[in-house]
């Protein structure tokens, strides 16, 4: 049965409302499929604007793994601004993917990928929009199966009365295995329902299926255990991993986008997972164990990637790209290749540590040089001992310097604020830190030219993490800092202008901390925000923190709880934490163990160059760290030929 495209509809509405080509589809290798000529059919979406979530990799890796199935279709849908929501409600236009204009509630699985919590009210508008019951126990068999993905899916307790299923971690097999799942119960005429179809995805043990798990709690509030209300779904659901990522070289086509997106780019990610051990990183504990690509496919996969795509950037991304073990390779491989063809190699926020000038020089080769980001996170050395950040202040000032005498002009350095133990001296030694990083690169370069940006975010502690029992810091303790730390940078004449500040208030990290350790019962706090026109709660211009102020005072005292019984209390031990029956792999008690470390400021080593520390994700997937080197060469692709 074919569905029929909204777009002329649709069409109409689009003069009316600011950017109206990042609703029109149409970009190179989009992919378009009969509807006729498909099985199973994803909706994938990345809850934000088009211009945030078209060059989201994780949705473009799935769109094209699901496309290469030739009897699967996979469409995009993003978040529409509040001007067209306001005009697809009065002309009655549903929710729409971009590539076919195809109603979303046609599909059988709508994918959802969460890197923040701040999506949770755009999936609410997207169902509402769509005509899918905003809470799952309200869907039928005519309503597409919401699966929820992504970083925040490690505790998707807060939206569980929203979605159907969640899957932890990796992607690119998981998908595959739904699809496999869902394929043969639509070809076999659907027995048992919808409920069968969830069992069915329960069963494999890495898709969790929040209606089979009933959650009691103690008097006092706190969780007392989540266990499974059927004797066939498992008791712990575990993450995914892929684990050859060479296996996976996507994407293969990039999508290039018309309208104007944070990120144009070809992105390539060199490898996956974390053992720097940041105790904050909530993104370097659940993507243990470490995975490299090696050199040889990263190689091929930036010269398909710029054909296909036309892009003129690189990014060499992961969480921390110079902790390849053969990034030196990897930067001189790709300079030699296109040296003169204008094109920028680019990697993300660097490591102190990692940094070196001749990366740096092979990295600018092409003659595009931006500004370096460096993240030191906690301004003094106490902190950075807490966070296992292991800094010096003499590492930063060096790396800095050599920046600057390399011919860099702007260095950003990124801190946190808020963070375990912290203390106002702690964050008013940024300043200082920013002041001798100039002088310093003043006296070795003999220039006043140089400039220093300090960006500060607030710390919300995380599941998975040594942080996630730690007390978040309150808003006005936050802000304080923060001000006071701005009023100490702007008032020191000796650096003039040289040093610039950003921040953001303590407010959004405050709504985030309820939604990253919440529970089920902060799903009613999200439905009221929703409900009372919250959407873009990752914007400044959109996000009301007075709004979620007064829908959690509504709702929480229902539950004998309020908004700091989930972000400035301090957790037990003992305590049952809404993600625990949620396996990432990591030994609880190993966690524990770190955020006593934490609080006695004891480091731990990078194990992936000491021996095991016994987090236990290694021996949980019978795996181990995968490194190199290869001893493999970038071999150019295009040999040239000498004449003469």
């Amino acid at each position: 049965m074919s569905v029929e495209s909204v777009f002329p509809r649709l069409e109409a509405l689009l003069p009316k409302v600011q950017k109206p080509i990042q609703y029109v589809g149409g970009e190179l290798n989009a992919v378009v499929k009969n509807w006729e000529d498909t099985v199973v059919r994803w909706a994938l979406m990345y809850p934000d604007a088009y211009e945030v979530g078209q060059p989201n990799q994780g949705v473009q890796i799935l769109y094209e793994v699901l496309n290469e199935l030739p009897d699967v279709l996979a469409e995009r849908t993003y978040s529409v601004w509040p001007d067209l929501e306001k005009l697809m409600r009065e002309h009655k236009v549903p929710q729409f993917t971009v590539d076919a204009h195809r109603p979303l509630g046609a599909f059988d699985l709508f994918g959802v990928s969460f890197s923040t919590e701040l999506g949770y009210t755009n999936l609410l508008t997207a169902l509402d929009l769509a005509g899918i019951p905003i809470e799952a126990r309200d869907r039928d068999e005519t309503h597409p199966v919401l699966v929820a993905g992504g970083h925040a899916a490690f505790n998707p307790e807060p939206i569980a009365d929203f979605i159907d299923a969640a899957v932890l971690g990796d992607g690119e097999e998981a998908v595959l295995e739904i699809t496999e799942i869902v394929r043969a119960w639509k070809l076999e005429g659907c027995p048992g329902g919808r409920d069968e179809l969830l069992l069915r995805l329960a069963r494999t043990e890495s898709v969790y299926v929040p209606k089979f798990y009933d959650v009691d709690y103690l008097p006092d509030g706190r969780i007392q255990r989540v266990v499974p209300n059927r004797a066939d779904v498992p008791f712990r659901v575990h993450k995914r991993t892929t684990m050859d990522l060479d296996a996976w070289p996507y994407p293969k086509k990039p999508l290039v986008p018309l309208a104007e997106t944070v990120h144009e780019r070809y992105a390539v990610e060199i490898f996956r997972g974390c053992t720097r051990g940041c105790r904050f990183c909530q993104a370097g504990m659940i993507t243990r164990p470490v995975r490299e690509r090696s050199i040889t496919t990263i190689g091929e996969m930036v010269d398909n990637g710029l054909k296909e795509s036309g892009f003129s950037e690189v990014g060499m991304l992961s969480l921390s790209s110079a902790d390849h073990s053969e990034i030196a390779e990897i930067a001189r491989g790709l300079a030699d290749r296109y040296e003169g063809q204008n094109v920028g190699l680019s990697l993300p926020s660097t490591r102190v540590d990692a940094f070196n000038v001749e990366l740096a020089n092979e990295l600018t080769r092409g003659g595009k040089r931006s500004g370096l980001t460096f993240a030191p996170e906690g301004g003094s050395e106490r902190i950075r001992k807490l966070i296992n950040k292991m800094v010096t202040e003499e590492d930063l000032i060096r790396t800095v310097v050599t920046a600057y005498k390399g011919g860099w002009r702007n260095v950003k350095l990124y801190f946190m604020a808020g963070l375990p133990t912290e203390t106002d001296e702690d964050v008013m030694q940024i300043a200082r830190l920013a002041k001798d990083v100039i002088m310093a690169g003043r006296e070795a370069t003999g220039s006043r030219d140089l400039k220093c940006t300090i960006s500060i975010g607030a710390f919300v502690p995380k599941p998975h993490t040594p942080f996630q029992w730690a007390p978040q810091a309150d808003v006005e303790t936050v802000n304080r800092r923060l001000k006071a730390l701005k009023a100490a940078i702007v008032t020191d004449k000796s650096i003039g202008r040289a040093v610039g500040v950003r921040y953001h208030d303590g407010e959004p990290s405050m709504v985030e901390g309820l939604l990253s350790r919440g529970d089920r019962r902060v799903g009613a706090v999200i439905r009221k925000v929703w409900e009372r026109g919250g959407r873009f709660d990752g914007w400044s211009e959109h996000f009301s923190y007075q709004l979620w102020m007064e829908c959690a005072a509504e709702v929480l005292p229902e539950f004998g709880l309020d908004l700091d019984w989930y972000t400035t209390r301090e957790r037990g031990e003992t305590e049952v934490l809404p993600w625990d029956h949620l396996d990432s792999g990591l030994d609880k008690e190993w966690l524990w163990q770190d955020w006593q470390d934490a609080v006695n400021e004891v480091e731990v080593e990078d194990c992936r160059w000491t021996p095991c520390f016994d987090c236990g994700v290694c021996p949980t997937m019978d795996t181990q760290i995968q490194i190199g080197p290869t001893g493999k060469k970038m071999l150019p692709l295009v040999v040239k030929q000498v004449v003469g």
